[in-house]
């Protein structure tokens, strides 16, 4: 785990605002992409810098690329940890969390 807290970006903030929504659900980068509009080169490496923290932790999909005609997808969680700092810092800059279903506030 980083001895500090991962930026703040306005993409990073999005990405936790999603997960707060639901912060038991599981999700791929593709997924997180298409929710959030942030795109691949801005999404991945935050996500990596998100699991040093600690506020993440993610794993690849068991199953067999070949058999399945894609590749293997590698889904995130938020930890407890990240949870508690996705409010924190959701609430510092004043990003309402909304539920599922609700529209997302620009």
């Amino acid at each position: 785990m980083a001895d500090r807290d991962p930026r703040l970006s306005g993409p990073t903030l999005k990405v936790l605002r999603l997960y707060l929504m639901t912060p038991r659900e599981e999700r791929s980068g593709a997924e997180i992409s298409k929710s959030t509009g942030v795109g691949a080169g801005t999404l991945y490496p935050m996500l990596a810098r998100l699991e040093e923290a600690g506020w993440f932790d993610s794993e690849w999909e068991n199953i067999d690329p070949k058999e399945a005609g894609r590749p293997r997808r590698r889904f995130y969680r938020l930890t407890g940890l990240g949870e508690t700092r996705a409010r924190a810092a959701l609430s510092e800059f004043q990003m309402p969390i909304v539920q599922r279903g609700e529209a997302w506030a620009s």
